[in-house]
């Protein structure tokens, strides 16, 4: 008869493999709906650098930057790079939040820039207007569309050579 040490050990040792990641579960259904993906010859450092001059050059404003990355390298740790970026302008906040209290979730929008095993980095980022779609608002729905348009420009002018 199995001892209760025995039957402990089983339980936490099922209970581990039942937490981990199957192979085939891992990015089902990535890219998501809307997800744009550029690719850059830039390294990841540059298109880092030239994000920010984009987003400026489009009016928008940077509101949250987070790295991975970056904090691993403060820690003498060394992954791939990638970055997030929260991107939004308050007049867009005003206007969203008048459409949909709800919809606040969303904001800031985000680009992901990461680091490719060659060296050279990508952009990503899903359209405003997928993002948005799910709240069912006409008024959304045409923030979001003027959302698409500066998105498109920032991302083609930061991977730009």
């Amino acid at each position: 008869m199995p001892s209760i040490r025995n039957l402990r050990r089983a339980l936490v040792l099922f209970v581990v493999l039942a937490l981990l990641p199957l192979p085939g579960q891992a990015d089902q259904g990535y890219p998501h709906d809307g997800m744009q993906v550029l690719a850059s010859q830039k390294n990841f450092k540059a298109l880092f650098n030239d994000l920010d001059a984009a987003v400026r050059k489009h009016r928008m404003g940077v509101v949250a930057r987070a790295s991975a990355s970056m904090g691993a390298a403060r820690r003498g740790i060394e992954i791939p790079g990638n970055a997030v970026y929260g991107v939004f302008r308050n007049d867009f906040a005003v206007r969203m939040l008048r459409a949909s209290v709800a919809a606040g979730i969303e904001a800031p929008l985000r680009f992901y820039l990461t680091q490719n095993a060659d060296g050279t980095a990508r952009l990503s980022y899903r359209r405003p207007s997928a993002v948005f779609k799910p709240y069912g608002s006409a008024e959304l729905d045409a923030m979001a569309g003027e959302l698409d348009v500066i998105f498109a420009k920032i991302a083609r002018d930061a991977v730009a050579d």
